[in-house]
């Protein structure tokens, strides 16, 4: 069992692993990028993700925004391993929630 401070995440380019990871860092990132993330096509790309997620995150975790493009990056894998969020095959790719 994970100790309450971590969270088990998931990587939908590696199917049945997970890894633990700070769990006020990853759910303060979870929450904004569901709020920028449309639920609907096109979607949005990565770039527009990351301007949208820099006005959603609490400073006290990311000051500056500093880290929060390896923790974008962590939580869309999570998020598409678990069926929330759906990757659109054009390129660019363009995100969607479910």
């Amino acid at each position: 069992m994970a100790p309450q401070n971590k969270i088990k995440v998931e990587n939908i380019n590696h199917p049945g692993t997970a890894r633990q990871v700070d769990r006020a860092m990853y759910d303060a990132m979870r929450q904004a990028y569901l709020k920028v993330l449309p639920g609907e096509l096109p979607g949005l790309t990565l770039a527009q993700i990351s301007e949208r997620l820099a006005g959603e995150l609490p400073q006290e975790l990311f000051p500056g925004g500093a880290k929060a493009g390896w923790w974008a990056k962590t939580v869309q894998l999570d998020l598409e391993a678990k069926g929330l969020v759906r990757r659109e095959k054009v390129n660019p790719i363009r995100l969607y929630r479910v």
